[in-house]
């Protein structure tokens, strides 16, 4: 038995150039950042010169970069400091966010009295740029709008210049949950005209437990977690330097390396949609995955032609045979649920067949798809 890693959108295996920097960091830049002596100098620095690395590669100033602890704590952070700091009274997102916004902002309705709304989706599960547009322009509140860059389930693009060219035009504030995009796509945020980004390592080959926010300057929020002064005073903590430098490594070596990389990786995705169909011509790509402009090239949702029976054995053989992958989102497998992307853009029909998410990276090979079409031709006819 084989044993191959399908799962990229979940967590991405580190690159060892990563874990030697991470290494480094642990056994030299041991002082506290906020320690006023060599070692703590020492770690500041780092610290520092990673802020401006991802600041450059974003185009944004260094004072925009704050970090945490990933994308969870970055989507909490500017919604609920939005909410309470710059008068935000109605935040519009979609039904098929992560949870990290779609659960904070059902909080923030409990705890604020704010009003939601959702954005009408197309077919395919992006959001209706019209509807959008018809939100914004309801009434005179104080908006948010939320909305992912791609989304982590059905890997669908959103039109980022669009929504902010909208977002702006209206004079709504315009938050995206980058975390699948980051790492795997230019960002520009002076030619994007976005307020607010998430980020988190793990998602491009980096550790675990460390992200961003980019926060465009005097945009007037205010420390969500009060303290000491880390991070200009807006997250108090002692820094994880380590991670920080891991953070930094990741970064770099996505953005040298990106074109490379992503026609490898797209060329992966490309060659096991047309693998796949030719063994069940039945199968379909869920959302926009079929469509390379559309969808990210990291990962591929399909819903496969099995009965109950079949479907409900499937994840399990998949495992029994090696191969890692997801049902839904990593952020679902616990749940009985299911998942809310495909409950809101698939058919009653489509519902009841097993869809499962296979996630791609540089570390993948053509080999290993090659075991997977197999596993699943084999599982189909059996």
């Amino acid at each position: 038995m084989k044993n191959v890693y399908f799962d990229s959108a979940a967590t991405t295996q580190i690159r060892p150039e990563v874990v030697d920097r991470i290494k480094v960091a642990l056994e030299e830049n041991y002082g506290n950042p906020s320690s006023t002596h060599s070692f703590g100098r020492s770690s500041k620095t780092l610290i520092e010169t990673a802020r401006k690395t991802i600041a450059k590669y974003l185009n944004a100033s260094p004072q925009e970069i704050i970090f945490t602890s990933g994308g969870t704590e970055a989507d909490n952070m500017v919604l609920r400091c939005s909410v309470r700091d710059l008068g935000v009274t109605t935040i519009i997102t979609s039904p098929i966010e992560h949870h990290a916004v779609l659960h904070t902002v059902e909080q923030l309705r409990v705890e604020s009295d704010i009003k939601v709304a959702y954005v009408k989706l197309q077919p395919c599960g992006t959001p209706n740029y019209d509807d959008l547009e018809a939100l914004l322009k309801a009434d005179n509140s104080k908006k948010l709008v939320s909305l992912m860059h791609v989304n982590n389930e059905i890997g669908n693009i959103l039109d980022v210049d669009k929504v902010a060219a909208i977002c702006k035009e209206y004079g709504a504030l315009f938050h995206s949950d980058s975390v699948q995009s980051i790492g795997h796509y230019e960002w520009d945020v002076q030619k994007t005209s976005v307020d607010f980004l998430a980020a988190a390592a793990h998602k491009f080959h980096g550790p675990k437990g460390i992200g961003f926010t980019f926060i465009r300057k005097d945009s007037g929020l205010k420390p969500l977690i009060f303290g000491g002064s880390q991070e200009r005073g807006f997250r108090a903590g002692t820094e994880a330097v380590h991670n920080v430098a891991g953070l930094e490594e990741a970064f770099r070596l996505a953005y040298d390396n990106l074109e490379e990389e992503r026609s490898y990786v797209e060329g992966l995705k490309i060659y096991f949609m047309s693998a796949l169909k030719k063994v069940i011509p039945e199968v379909k790509f869920n959302g926009n995955c079929h469509e390379t402009t559309k969808s990210t090239y990291t990962l591929v949702n399909v819903c496969l032609p099995f009965d109950q029976q079949k479907a409900l054995m499937l994840l399990f053989h998949m495992d029994l045979k090696g191969i890692s992958c997801s049902k839904g989102s990593a952020c679902q497998s616990g749940s009985s649920k299911g998942s809310h992307v495909l409950r809101a853009i698939l058919s009653d029909e489509d519902l009841e067949k097993p869809s499962l998410r296979f996630s791609f990276s540089k570390f993948n090979t053509k080999e290993e798809i090659d075991y997977l079409i197999q596993v699943l031709h084999e599982y189909a006819n059996s």
